[in-house]
């Protein structure tokens, strides 16, 4: 059974960095787990597509996000780690962040195409 769970998330200010990491166990190469992403929803807000990393490592960024927030990856044998890289936060990036997989092939930032998600870490930037 695939389980997803993030850390890494707490309190910064404005202008600095925080670095989330998602570990996905449970998933077996060839099982139907194509891609990984990242989202993330404020309070009042629906759920926001952040970034994505597909198996062939093609990544996609959310446009609020693009040029500051990057996706390395690092698999091993029966776990995919993720991580997401946050640099330049901002106080709109406040928000609950969620990790989650996809058996879509193609990078998708459509929270309904991700089946295995994450209970969430919380992010907070103080301005």
């Amino acid at each position: 059974q695939v389980q997803v769970v993030e850390s890494g998330g707490g309190s910064v200010q404005a202008g600095g960095s925080l670095r989330l990491s998602c570990a996905v166990s449970g998933y077996i190469h060839g099982d139907n787990i194509y891609g990984m992403g990242w989202f993330r929803q404020a309070l009042g807000s629906e759920r926001e597509g952040v970034a994505t990393i597909t198996h062939d490592g093609t990544t996609v960024y959310g446009h609020s996000v693009k040029g500051r927030f990057s996706i390395p990856k690092d698999s091993a044998k029966n776990t995919l780690v993720l991580y997401l890289q946050m640099d330049s936060l901002k106080p709109e990036d406040t928000a609950m962040y969620y990790c989650a997989a996809t058996g879509i092939k193609s990078p998708t930032l459509i929270p309904a195409d991700y089946g295995y998600w994450g209970q969430g870490t919380q992010v907070t930037v103080s301005s």
